[in-house]
């Protein structure tokens, strides 16, 4: 009854070991997985052929040829601690060489020689028992046992070391790891020291327990994190999102801030394959943070990107670092990479927000320019109208001069090329007043068309003029002001930008100083241009009022008035930022309260 039993405890375990090596196989292709899974086929072998021994026990007279079956065994048991020494090593740093720790299978082999070569010298042992108890121990058997015991014992010590250093003493990860280290060690030390019987199949049963306590502790709990607990704890109250990922796209670690918020949406969560994860998801929102990996792995260097997740349900926006992790030991060597997601999404509504108020103001301001454009035009082509109507009534006149003076005989012939001199004069007067209507019709036409347009174009300081005075003639002429003209630089010297904006600021630059003469006729403002160093200044100054000193220091910097209610702030305001923006320029100005301003537009000569 007892041999069933144990035959089938140990089916039983065969089934498990042969089920964990299989799950290790599909689960990754790390070297880690890989020596569990080399763990469990060991356990495997050796269960298997303690199943063997058990079954042919009683076929054997003789207990040396069950030696030769139990020898099976030993392959497992003499290499299971040079893999359990080996998962300490990569448990303890993940970039370890095991190749160097190859001399560490020459006892193990040396021991399977010795085994199946026993009957010879009796090395391992005078005779030989299912009961380790009941074994006459051989010489060399201590050899084996010490050396086994030194590796399992020093493997151990560095796997819950590392465990400690990473997780906590009382944490269920170390102490997992603390009962796997004591399930085959204390029996079988207490058994090898004969101080308690123990039969052999006991002892794969005590691995197996300590590569499933090993197995959940480093994967399943994370404790192969090479995050310590203390620096766990301090990121896990970060705000910002991150997650360590390693070079091949496995999650090595996320805080618990990416698990609130980020995990669920992108779908991403410890253990996964970044990559895989992008292949079978349709989330558009992987591809932009594969490029931005891929461009920080070949570079070497910190990157920063903007990420976005956009979808029915969210609209998300981020400012993702991503910072490759490189090797202690090969300074050029990538292992992985810390991403770093800092959500700006309030910042860009803002910044939309914002824009969309700017737009506002700004097709506030170009109304209001084109409102003013409109109520110069009647003005503007009132004076050349009435000398065409005046022009049209002296031709009238001159035309009943000449048809009455056909029969008249006193006319001579010089009297009708004085009326012919005389229409002649009139049409040109004609002329030259639709010419100047074509003018003002063609500026305000442009003025008014692209006020809401980017158009960058070259244009000469006579044309940019021209067009200032065109504009701005009904104002001045209205407000009885005087605009001297000082042009210091060549006139078909060439800018480059949006003419229609230039003139739009000079103009509201011009109405500023209008109005600091508080409605004072008779007075002057000076429109001067001059080069110097590759730039061009094109400066108004008037002698008004001045500004004051509290509207001084906000200028530029907000929308700030000083006409009350009849202001917006958006002129210079705008001014200023149409500047910045299309000429790559500057907006300069000097005022005294009571003496006057002068503003200055600085632009570059590309």
């Amino acid at each position: 009854m007892i041999d069933r039993y144990v035959e089938l405890l140990l089916f039983v375990t065969l089934i498990a070991t042969i089920s964990l090596a299989f799950f290790t196989r599909k689960k990754k292709k790390e070297e880690l997985y890989s020596l569990f899974r080399i763990l469990f086929v060991l356990l495997s072998i050796h269960v298997f052929a303690l199943m063997l021994l058990f079954y042919f026990k009683d076929s054997f007279m003789n207990q040396e040829n069950l030696l030769f079956i139990d020898g099976i065994s030993y392959i497992s048991t003499c290499n299971l601690p040079v893999i359990l020494y080996f998962i300490a090593l990569k448990y303890e740093n993940k970039e370890a060489d095991l190749k160097k720790y190859w001399p560490l299978f020459i006892i193990p082999v040396l021991t399977i020689l010795i085994i199946y070569t026993n009957p010879m010298h009796h090395l391992f042992c005078k005779n030989y028992s299912i009961n380790v108890s009941d074994v006459d121990l051989g010489p060399y058997f201590y050899v084996h046992m010490i050396y086994t015991y030194a590796l399992l014992v020093i493997g151990f010590i560095r796997i819950i070391k590392t465990s400690i250093k990473r997780a906590g003493f009382i944490s269920l990860g170390t102490i997992l790891i603390i009962i796997g280290a004591c399930a085959p060690i204390i029996p079988n030390l207490l058994a090898s020291l004969q101080i308690m019987s123990m039969d052999t199949y006991v002892t794969p049963i005590m691995f197996l327990i300590t590569a499933i306590c090993f197995y959940i502790s480093i994967f399943q709990l994370n404790s192969f994190d090479a995050v310590p607990i203390a620096l766990k704890n301090i990121v896990n109250i970060m705000t910002d999102a991150f997650i360590v990922i390693e070079q091949n796209g496995n999650v090595a670690y996320v805080n618990k801030s990416f698990i609130d918020n980020l995990a669920p949406l992108v779908k991403l969560n410890l253990n996964d394959n970044l990559y895989e994860k992008m292949n079978a998801s349709k989330h558009t929102s992987y591809s932009g943070l594969i490029k931005a990996i891929e461009y920080a792995e070949k570079t070497g260097n910190l990157t920063r990107r903007s990420w976005h997740i956009s979808n029915s349900k969210v609209r998300k926006f981020f400012e993702i670092d991503i910072q490759p992790v490189k090797s202690a030991e090969k300074a050029q060597t990538i292992i992985g990479f810390l991403i770093v997601f800092k959500d700006v999404t309030q910042h860009v509504i803002d910044i939309e927000t914002i824009q969309s108020n700017q737009n506002l103001l700004m097709e506030r301001e170009r109304l209001a320019s084109l409102g003013q454009l409109i109520g110069g035009i009647a003005h503007n082509l009132k004076t050349p109208i009435m000398s065409i109507s005046g022009a049209a009534e002296g031709l009238n006149d001159l035309i009943k001069e000449y048809d009455s003076s056909i029969e008249d005989p006193e006319v001579t012939p010089h009297d009708h090329h004085d009326i012919a001199s005389d229409m002649s004069s009139w049409v040109s007067k004609i002329r030259s007043y639709t010419e100047y209507m074509s003018d003002i019709i063609t500026t305000v036409k442009e003025q008014a068309v692209t006020l809401s347009e980017d158009q960058k174009v070259s244009f000469t300081v006579e044309e940019l003029v021209k067009r200032v005075d065109i504009l701005m003639k009904h104002e001045l002429k209205n407000a009885l002001i005087t605009l001297n003209t000082q042009i210091n630089v060549k006139a078909n010297k060439t800018l480059h930008g949006n003419i229609t904006s230039l003139v739009q600021v000079i103009n509201n630059m011009i109405s500023n100083s209008i109005q600091a003469y508080n409605g004072e006729p008779n007075k002057t403002i000076d429109l001067i241009i001059n080069e110097d160093n590759n730039y061009i200044t094109i400066s108004i100054r008037d002698y008004g009022c001045g500004l004051p000193k509290e509207v001084q220091d906000k200028l530029f910097k907000e929308m700030i008035t000083t006409k009350g209610k009849n202001g917006t702030g958006l002129g210079l305001f705008m001014s200023y930022s149409t500047i910045r923006a299309h000429f790559n320029g500057d907006i300069t100005f000097e005022s005294k309260e009571g003496v006057g301003t002068t503003f200055s537009i600085i632009l570059p000569i590309k």
